[in-house]
């Protein structure tokens, strides 16, 4: 009798359990699951969702390799991930080292540093569209007109415009690569410290031999992150070059972006599916690419 009430308890708290996972697990059918099986389905015909439907196979992945349009996006993010990860990585973890240490008003800036992360990116590049005002009413031309440098088309200049999004872009994700980096360098025990410091160990020597290793864990995942991310970027050059595929010249037409303009203002949502998924290939053998490259050398003790 007690094995059979044992049972019942067991088959209650299952399905208890499983009540309670219900609703996540319903969120992830319908707006995660739902929508990748969907789009790897019609990225196998020519469609606009209503009234075409023509069966192509693998003819939208075979037309990505003729599109030109489609080449230029995959460099201009290829640019971009080169232009963003690792300075943003570089200045992230500079500004942690600073911040790690007894320093007045730490909390506070800390803070300063945290917030343009949770800001909407919307609302960032709305200001950074006024930072990049090409007159005198900008701010980065006003501020260099003191030094006397002329004014420049930030936004306008296909010079200048990948430079442009990067610049606000590493701004934009200093935060968050701060905090983490932060962590982990809170995470490093001080004793090894303090016997470096008896040895005679200084400045490059303890950041070389001991920070630096220790923080390849750290390191490792917010390379991986930023990555992944920065292959998706999309909002800030919507928001800074609304009327263009990206830029003058189409020079920060990235991969979304042509995405973007392909299902909802050409209505090829086959093609746009497809480059979507060419986009998951692409993100996903890069990262195997870290995985092996980079997390054979990372030291977790």
């Amino acid at each position: 009798m007690s094995a059979r009430r044992a049972r019942r308890k067991l088959v209650r708290d299952t399905l208890e359990a499983y009540l309670y996972l219900a609703p996540a697990l319903a969120i992830l059918l319908v707006f995660h699951f739902f929508p990748a099986f969907y789009a790897a389905w019609i990225s196998f015909f020519n469609t606009n969702l209503i009234s075409r439907w023509r069966w192509v196979g693998l003819g939208n992945y075979m037309e990505l390799l003729r599109d030109r349009d489609f080449m230029q996006s995959v460099r201009n993010t290829v640019i971009y991930v080169l232009g963003t990860v690792p300075v943003g990585m570089a200045i992230s973890l500079a500004v942690a080292i600073l911040l790690n240490r007894p320093l007045r008003g730490r909390a506070a800036l800390r803070t300063a540093y945290f917030m343009p992360y949770v800001t909407p990116v919307v609302a960032i590049s709305i200001v950074w569209t006024w930072i990049y005002k090409e007159d005198a009413t900008g701010l980065l031309n006003a501020m260099l007109a003191w030094f006397g440098v002329k004014e420049q088309a930030w936004r306008l200049d296909p010079k200048w415009a990948m430079f442009a999004l990067c610049l606000m872009s590493v701004w934009k994700s200093l935060g968050y690569n701060m905090v983490i980096f932060l962590a982990g360098l809170q995470n490093i025990p001080q004793e090894y410290y303090e016997a470096a410091l008896i040895d005679g160990a200084r400045g490059w020597s303890m950041f070389s031999k001991i920070t630096w290793p220790l923080l390849s864990p750290t390191t490792y995942f917010v390379g991986i992150m930023s990555v992944i991310g920065s292959f998706q970027v999309f909002t800030q050059v919507y928001v800074l070059w609304p009327s263009s595929l990206g830029g003058p010249l189409g020079t920060t037409k990235v991969v979304v972006r042509y995405l973007y303009e392909m299902g909802w203002n050409s209505f090829r949502f086959g093609y746009a599916a497809a480059i979507g998924y060419a986009l998951f290939a692409i993100i996903f053998v890069l990262t195997l690419v870290q995985r092996k490259v980079v997390g054979s050398r990372v030291h977790y003790q």
